[in-house]
């Protein structure tokens, strides 16, 4: 059986992803392609428990590294028990978030430095990585106010100061460039039907048995 494709979407607080991963799924589910939606941290019974953990409490509840090892425990079990037995199966998998974030907020935002982060995502992961990756770029202040306008209790990591936001923007940009084969960088700004049609050429381009199949949302 053919292996499933792992995809992934990054990027800030407010930049749309957890809508357009939805879209997607549901696009790919309607061309006869198996999907499964998961998010991060999140995904298994385990790391839900450790969500509950990092993204809760005051601002200052964690420290950066404290913060790096509850996600990669979360993101362990995530791996082990759902991602890899689901691509294995053939069936293409759709993750709200994954290691990119670890290192734009614990290694930029938090501070850590990227080779403490690469460091211990090389010794839990090994090479393990996704196929694909789309970056959802956004000013800053518009995504905070997008988060503020959603109706949802805010984060820890929502509430952090605009220094903040802006920090994990310019590290997000910079994860995409020094990976360029594998991260898709789109303008978040625009209305849901545009980045949706972005992201239907993106997967089309990058995996050319799907075009014809993946319908866009009209103009």
């Amino acid at each position: 059986m053919e292996r499933g494709q792992f995809i992934t979407f990054e990027g800030g607080e407010g930049a749309g992803k957890t809508t357009q991963a939805k879209r997607l799924c549901d696009a790919l589910q309607s061309a006869g392609v198996e999907t499964l939606m998961t998010r991060e941290p999140g995904g298994t019974f385990g790391a839900e428990a450790i969500r509950d953990l990092v993204l809760s409490g005051t601002e200052e509840r964690w420290s950066g590294m404290t913060e790096l090892l509850l996600m990669y425990a979360a993101r362990l079990d995530h791996i082990e028990k759902l991602i890899k037995p689901a691509l294995e199966r053939g069936v293409w998998v759709v993750s709200d978030r994954f290691a990119d974030s670890s290192l734009a907020y614990q290694g930029y935002a938090r501070g850590l430095g990227p080779d403490r982060v690469k460091a211990v995502h090389a010794a839990v992961m090994g090479n393990f990585q996704p196929d694909m990756t789309i970056l959802f770029d956004i000013d800053p202040i518009m995504a905070q106010k997008r988060v503020e306008t959603r109706g949802e209790e805010m984060s820890r990591f929502d509430r952090e100061g605009i220094d903040f936001h802006n920090t994990l923007r310019e590290a997000f940009l910079d994860i995409a460039n020094d990976n360029a084969e594998r991260v898709f960088t789109l303008d978040a700004g625009g209305s849901r039907d545009n980045i949706h049609n972005r992201i239907i050429h993106a997967l089309t381009t990058r995996y050319p048995q799907l075009a014809g199949k993946l319908g866009g949302a009209e103009s």
